[in-house]
């Protein structure tokens, strides 16, 4: 037997090695899928998840089912544009599909081009439900696959059938795609792994694999420091069988003796890197993650992968230690540590690490095998769906348990997009540019926002009311207004009660309406005899006859003369006012300082001829010229 002979006999072996001495158990995935029309087809079913598109995870998705009369395995493009887009206002198109003549995902790739929202794909075998999985490989259909942005699910033969009947029928069907237990979310802590491989050259698997590395390490690293999520790498590793251990083959693709083992990359022995190379640097990164861990910086895996694919690519034939001891070392990682982790690849014997893996690939409890590569594991439940950072990142936050989810759930960069549709059934106020629709990965929530510091108030759904201070500063609390020529009345009051009250001269509920009010005609100012009214928007004008003035305070004319007498005794007595204070000041200071002044010269004759009790006697020169 030539050696392309052995490689074919050898592959497949190596393929079915991935358990030993115990049975395979593949576990499907799936989510539930509620019937809620027709009457005689309500209830809930079993529908397993495809591995491509977007599963909704943590949320729902209601739609109506439609089954196309041609085509109906979508195999072929849908003619005409879009032909099952809902129209506006209509619930999403759900388009179910025969199994058969095509991949599945050629089909809901079909389905998503002519507008379907989901795609349900009856089988066309009565058997258990399997999970729709990728192609292996296939280069036409690598084209389209990381497009494909809609869910999929596969649901069995006797309930497909039965749809199908209701619709040729014509009865409206519609169902309900659940994702929300699809995740079990006990806690505010997600544990998820990745059982991932080093290889870089299998195809568009690996290629889609490395993308993601990249594009989720940042949403990794920052569940992982912040104590979020608990992150664990794994790889596949298959065995050798006996027969074959001592065999070329079995040599260049495993080490320690044939027990740990991965498929030649190019799939050719006889050139480029080979199997055992791909384990090798599968248990450095390994390493790498133990050594991180130890070092209570388990995240740094995710910068070694994706450094370690844009510095040591295969194709550039870097795919070596030095290369990948130059990525630990700028790391700050101890390289003599990840070698001694290692081992000897050569010795006859078991790895911990390696072994462990091997082991860990067995299902337990709610967890099947592990036999797609690349699998996400989140809180024990294999992950369905394309591999690809918004929906893996749905996944895991659908796994905390509500109300514990980090912030990084909450971003725009996850929403589920269900505002944009008819405002997601949400209140909203278009004069204000408001909305209670938010969007999250768990789909769309109705709650009263709060804009500019102001908190709206109300369910909703119908009703969003702005409340508290600086509420007339919002679409004037949604209260009547109006403006006529630069000038604006409201109806919105910031203090009282703060219902709206049409204000002075306006009458109404204060809400739709406000109508003016004619002083003059209603008799409410302007009345005095000699009193002109005019009445004008929001208010009124009053002019008096001749040459007199209007009083607007006491709603009274007075003359003009009265008025400038009035205005010069005023004045007058202004005049006088000032100046009688000007003149008390000036006597009060005068008498101040002439006090101050006598004070001080009576002292000083006082000192002059009766001397203070603390001062000496004064000497008598007088008495002494006597004696003399």
């Amino acid at each position: 037997m030539g050696a392309l002979g052995v490689r074919r006999l050898l592959l497949p072996l190596l393929a079915l090695l991935v358990v030993a001495a115990v049975e395979a158990r593949f576990v499907v995935e799936k989510n539930s899928l509620m019937v809620t029309s027709p009457t005689s087809l309500r209830g809930r079913r079993d529908s397993a998840i495809g591995n491509f598109g977007i599963p909704q995870y943590g949320g729902s998705m209601a739609g109506t089912v439609v089954y196309p009369k041609e085509n109906a395995n979508a195999c072929d493009d849908f003619d005409g544009k879009h032909p099952f887009r809902a129209k506006p206002g209509a619930m999403p198109t759900f388009l179910l599909v025969d199994r058969g003549d095509c991949l599945f995902a050629k089909k809901v790739w079909n389905a998503q081009n002519a507008g379907a929202s989901a795609v349900l794909v009856v089988d066309d075998k009565d058997e258990p439900l399997i999970t729709m999985d990728l192609p292996r490989e296939d280069d036409e259909a690598a084209k389209y696959i990381q497009n494909i942005t809609i869910p999929s699910a596969l649901i069995d033969k006797e309930f497909g059938e039965q749809l199908k009947k209701a619709v040729k029928y014509g009865e409206m069907v519609n169902v309900n795609l659940d994702w929300r237990e699809a995740v079990p979310h006990p806690d505010d802590r997600v544990e998820y792994e990745l059982w991932t491989n080093s290889n870089d050259e299998c195809g568009p698997k690996c290629d889609m694999l490395m993308n993601f590395l990249k594009e989720f390490k940042g949403a990794a690293q920052l569940l992982e420091k912040s104590g979020y999520s608990q992150f664990t790498p794994h790889y596949i590793t298959w065995y050798c069988p006996q027969a074959f251990v001592v065999s070329k083959q079995c040599k260049s693709q495993c080490i320690n003796h044939g027990r740990y083992c991965a498929p030649d990359p190019e799939q050719d022995f006889s050139t480029g890197y080979e199997g055992k190379d791909v384990v090798v640097e599968n248990l450095r990164q390994l390493c790498v993650f133990k050594v991180a861990n130890e070092n209570k910086r388990p995240w740094v895996w995710w910068d070694y992968v994706t450094d370690f694919h844009i510095r040591c690519p295969m194709k550039e034939k870097k795919y070596n230690k030095k290369c990948a001891e130059t990525v630990i070392k700028s790391l700050g990682l101890d390289v003599k540590k990840v070698d001694k982790c290692m081992g000897d690849p050569n010795t006859d014997s078991d790895h911990p690490l390696l072994k462990m893996e091997q082991d860990a690939q067995i299902g337990k409890g709610s967890r099947g095998d592990v036999t797609i590569l690349p699998t996400l594991v989140v809180n024990n439940r294999q992950y369905r769906g394309k591999l690809e950072r918004k929906a893996v990142l749905k996944a895991i936050c659908a796994g905390f348990e509500e109300t514990t989810e980090p912030n990084v759930c909450l971003s725009d960069d996850i929403e589920t997009n269900e505002c944009l549709n008819d405002n997601g059934g949400c209140w909203q106020d278009k004069a204000a540019n408001v909305t209670a629709c938010r969007d999250t990965f768990r789909g769309r929530v109705c709650e009263c926002p709060t804009l500019n510091g102001v908190q709206f108030k109300g369910d909703g759904y119908i009703n969003c009311e702005p409340a508290g201070p600086g509420k007339c500063l919002i679409n004037h609390g949604g209260c009547w207004h109006e403006t006529r020529n630069g000038k604006t009345f409201s109806a919105c009051q910031e203090s009282g009660d703060g219902k709206c009250q049409c204000p002075a001269g306006f009458r109404g509920d204060g809400v739709r309406k406000c109508e003016d009010i004619d002083e003059c005609k209603e008799r409410k100012a302007c009345q005095c005899p000699e009193c002109n009214c005019r009445d004008t928007w929001g208010g009124y004008d009053c002019t008096c006859s001749g040459d007199l003035l209007y009083i607007r305070e006491h709603d009274t004319c007075i003359s003009k003369t009265a008025v400038q007498a009035k205005a010069a005794w005023a004045a007058v007595w202004g005049i006088l006012i000032v100046v009688a204070v000007v003149a008390a000041g000036t006597y009060i200071v005068y008498k101040y300082r002439l006090r101050s002044y006598m004070d001080s010269e009576i002292r000083a004759i006082m000192a002059q001829y009766m001397p203070l009790d603390n001062q000496g006697e004064v000497p008598n020169h007088t008495h002494d010229e006597d004696c003399s």
